[in-house]
């Protein structure tokens, strides 16, 4: 009989694979509803950096879950995500966090991919983040679960919240401001990635009731 992870009295512990302190900040809350001990990376200070060299979103984060779940011993979740932006054939896509280069930012990046749609009208710049998490056990991958979220880029940066390419990104539902001039809480009503956890949570409780 297989040997349930975490097994006894103390609640089962879920390490999420991000050293992205924005990105932990937005996945607590989505989660929030799961009986489970949540664990950073900060707990595991020898972590190896995973290359994020993967053809997909989809590769990207099943290359992390796996890694980071096999180092720690822990069911592992982790995620990749980025935006594709039509008129540019998709990109930055999955080089979204380094689109500038090697030593990119998130302001770097923005200033770029502004560059880059300098001039385009509007039904040019429509664009879609998009959200693949992968969960995984020492012994594999269990499942994925994905979400995207479209919208328009902005001609500049507006607002202070968020991260990534939040100050650019402008969702319909939210009257002509981007994501990170509104709450986390408004982001997470509409947002790729609270798209993304709702598919997660369903298919991790109907994993945990096969367990």
């Amino acid at each position: 009989m297989r040997k349930k992870l975490n097994a006894g009295k103390r609640p089962l512990r879920l390490l999420i694979a991000t050293r992205n302190k924005g990105k932990l900040r937005e996945i607590k809350p989505l989660l929030s509803s799961l009986k489970v001990e949540f664990v950073g990376l900060s707990e595991f200070p020898d972590a190896p950096v995973v290359e994020e060299d993967g053809q997909s979103h989809e590769e990207n984060a099943v290359k992390k879950a796996l890694r980071f779940a096999r180092f720690s011993g822990l069911l592992t979740l982790a995620e990749d995500s980025g935006i594709e932006v039509k008129a540019l054939g998709g990109r930055p896509g999955i080089l979204s966090a380094r689109y500038s280069g090697e030593n990119a930012t998130d302001k770097k990046n923005n200033d770029k991919l502004l560059q880059e749609l300098e001039g385009m009208p509007n039904d040019k710049r429509r664009a879609r983040y998009v959200c693949v998490i992968a969960l995984a056990s020492p012994e594999g991958i269990i499942f994925t679960a994905e979400g995207e979220c479209p919208g328009y880029i902005a001609t500049e940066e507006r607002g202070e919240g968020g991260f990534g390419y939040d100050p650019l990104f402008l969702h319909p539902a939210l009257g002509g401001k981007t994501f990170a001039q509104v709450p986390l809480a408004a982001k997470n009503k509409h947002s790729h990635r609270a798209q993304a956890y709702e598919a997660f949570k369903a298919k991790f409780k109907a994993y945990m009731r096969e367990k």
